[in-house]
């Protein structure tokens, strides 16, 4: 290998150059809104390149001494922008993101000098973005659900506020540690949101097998209970339901792969083959199911599901996370091994993953007992989820009884495989 290639040193006159570019990359934004919209904005290709050296010029003034400079600077251009936006105001013309534009040109010369490139540039580049992109933008606003948005927002701030102050230290004989039960609260439920988003956006209209894949990265057994209660009310979309509710089972295998390297990445190894011999076995079974010859049904989108970034179901996790854990731990300590896998055999009827999440942050190191304790809680599952629908489903009941089966019978000989 040759000698590693020496990182750029800025210099005054790269900076200089950095500067003017940046001026200039958003200056050619506003000057092609001007063209395009037939509009009058404030400054175009010559304007904000001087203006970016205008920051630069009061930038090195400051710091060469005159430090009142920079903040002065950025004051004569704030009264030059606020005369722009209230001439536009008498002219009944609203909007003020070409003068912040200007404001932000400023700033971003400022900093050229001053700090790291990069924050100079990524500045500039989200400014110019955000500038081109604003009818694709608006377009999306337009779409955009309110309750959702606020769903996630609340979840989002939630998760900003309280998670950098919880105590990342574990409590009790239980290990109970509320920072690492957060984390995982948060990416199980950002796995979700993505799978909710899209199964809103595309499940409708695709198929009720889209509907099953997407719906799989939510909750398997929720997209079970939805899908039967379909076919309840529309019979000739049994098949199409018993598809998506396989379809999302072996979705299941992929999004617990994920979580589990997310806590305790010694597993990722002994359970990747496992998890893609179950996941394929369940793709093997979904795409034999006998379909209607007409049409397939439309998908039900994410009817059934439940945004994962409400706080109530985040909350239901956590408090999950913490009984079974304690519930283990007990177990483990009165029973045994037997006892554990009894556990997982019996925590199917709910959601798995707050039941493996512990299980395997506690263990330095896959162990055949903690290895069989997880195939278990999936087996369970796979049979929780073909009872669910079967008993909503009578038309389907012998495919989605013998299918189910098969597939959690095969799950026997990776529990005694090591």
């Amino acid at each position: 290998m040759g000698p590693p290639m020496p990182a750029i040193e800025w210099t005054v006159p790269l900076r200089f150059g950095v500067a003017l570019g940046l001026g200039f990359l958003i200056g050619l934004e506003r000057e092609s809104t001007r063209y395009e919209e037939h509009k009058v904005v404030f400054g175009g290709v010559r304007t904000h390149p001087l203006i970016s050296l205008y920051g630069f010029g009061c930038a090195w003034l400051s710091r060469d001494g005159t430090a009142f400079m920079l903040p002065v600077g950025l004051l004569s251009l704030a009264g030059m922008t606020a005369i722009s936006y209230f001439t536009k105001l008498s002219e009944h013309r609203y909007g003020s993101k070409s003068e912040i534009a200007a404001l932000l040109t400023f700033v971003v010369g400022a900093l050229a000098l001053l700090a790291d490139v990069w924050m100079a540039a990524a500045i500039a580049i989200v400014n110019t973005f955000v500038l081109s992109e604003k009818p694709a933008l608006e377009r999306w606003v337009e779409r955009l659900d309110k309750a959702e948005f606020l769903a996630a927002l609340k979840f989002l701030i939630v998760t900003v506020i309280i998670l950098p102050i919880v105590p990342n230290q574990d409590y009790t004989e239980f290990h109970i540690n509320f920072y690492v039960i957060w984390q995982v609260v948060v990416l199980v439920s950002s796995i979700g949101f993505l799978g909710y988003m899209l199964a809103k956006r595309y499940g409708e209209g695709a198929g009720m097998w889209l509907s099953g894949v997407l719906g799989g990265l939510v909750s398997s057994t929720a997209v079970a209970i939805a899908s039967g209660r379909k076919a309840e009310q529309d019979p000739e979309a049994g098949a199409p339901g018993l598809q998506a509710t396989l379809l999302a089972g072996a979705v299941l295998y992929p999004r617990l792969l994920l979580i589990i390297a997310f806590v305790n990445e010694q597993f990722i190894g002994p359970l990747a083959w496992r998890f893609a011999l179950l996941g394929l076995l369940g793709l093997g079974l979904a795409v034999t199911v006998r379909m209607p010859q007409r049409e397939a049904p439309t998908g039900q989108g994410a009817a059934g599901l439940e945004n994962p970034f409400e706080l109530s179901p985040a909350l239901l996790f956590a408090g999950l996370y913490v009984v079974l854990s304690v519930i283990t731990v007990l177990v483990r300590n009165a029973m045994g091994e037997a006892g554990l896998l009894g556990l997982s055999a019996v925590v199917g009827v709910t959601d798995i993953v707050p039941f493996i999440v512990p299980l395997v942050r506690h263990v330095r190191e896959p162990t055949p007992l903690a290895m069989s304790a997880i195939v278990v809680a999936t087996m369970s599952n796979v049979v929780v989820r073909g009872v669910y629908y079967a008993t909503l489903v009578r038309a389907e009941r012998r495919e989605t009884l013998w299918r189910h089966a098969a597939w959690a019978l095969l799950h026997l000989p990776l529990v005694f495989v090591w």
